[in-house]
């Protein structure tokens, strides 16, 4: 990514996070932005409120918190679709949102026809971790 695609996600980024605090009155804790040739990837971290986390505990509950997040997302992404064409000059031709309820983050996928496919990593492993244990003999 050169420097003006990174200024470019920064700003994307700036912009998801007040549309997420505006819609939900909840901040991410954080947002990562992926831009890559034709498509766009928006992951806010630690998106839902604490009712949201607290309902998301049954499969019931998850399957609640991720259809009022599509159905959120949905009917407010035309802004989100304007601000991404502004900067970056191309226009959403698709867009969808998922929730991984167990961790909070819901994804925002932008694309131009192509499947997306999102993997969530856990935190890097401590260098203990990665030493096996038969490496200290």
């Amino acid at each position: 990514m050169d420097k003006n695609e990174n200024t470019i996600a920064q700003q994307l980024a700036l912009v998801a996070r007040r549309y997420q605090e505006q819609r939900t009155g909840h901040a991410p804790k954080a947002v990562t932005v992926v831009l890559s040739e034709d498509t766009l990837v928006v992951t806010l971290h630690d998106a839902l409120t604490a009712a949201e986390k607290a309902l998301a505990q049954t499969p019931e509950g998850a399957a609640q918190v991720q259809a009022f997040h599509r159905q959120l997302f949905s009917s407010s992404t035309e802004e989100m679709r304007q601000e991404i064409q502004r900067l970056t000059g191309r226009q959403v031709r698709e867009a969808l949102a998922e929730v991984e309820a167990a961790t909070g983050s819901v994804i925002l996928a932008f694309t131009s026809g192509a499947m997306v496919q999102v993997f969530l990593l856990g935190p890097e492993p401590s260098e203990l971790d990665a030493v096996p244990d038969n490496a200290s003999n």
